[in-house]
């Protein structure tokens, strides 16, 4: 597997765990971005976004997000209304889980969660 842009995305969610809905892309550039500058062809962004991992589900097995909140089919109100829901259980669940942690166990967490990371190989 390759792991060619997992870190940069770092910068926007540095945390002890991290949430992203399922429809929803994470990443500091663009597909054409990407490819603007890898190739030079913008055009082939959709060939960029599959390199680029930026999915809910990539970014779990690489481990660089804790949890995908499902997104509900539905009127945009209602929608709304579950995502949210979900979202505020999920952080009252992790309050919950590390009110009782001290300052060095927080950072502790934070470091091996980020050293966990993806997949390094060794060429």
């Amino acid at each position: 597997m390759e792991r060619d842009q997992v870190g940069g995305a770092l910068a926007l969610g540095v945390g002890n765990k991290v949430l992203m809905l399922e429809n929803a892309i994470y990443s500091i550039l663009s597909p054409e971005g990407y490819a603007s500058i890898l190739w030079k062809d913008a055009s082939r962004a959709k060939e960029a976004a599959e390199k680029m991992k930026l999915t809910a589900k990539d970014l779990y097995e690489l481990k660089v997000i804790d949890k995908i909140i499902k997104e509900p089919n539905g009127d945009e109100i209602e929608s709304f209304l579950k995502v949210s829901k979900s979202l505020k259980k999920e952080i009252k669940n992790t309050i919950e889980q590390m009110k009782d942690m001290t300052e060095e166990q927080i950072v502790e967490n934070r470091y091996q969660k980020f050293r966990n990371i993806g997949e390094y190989q060794f060429i």
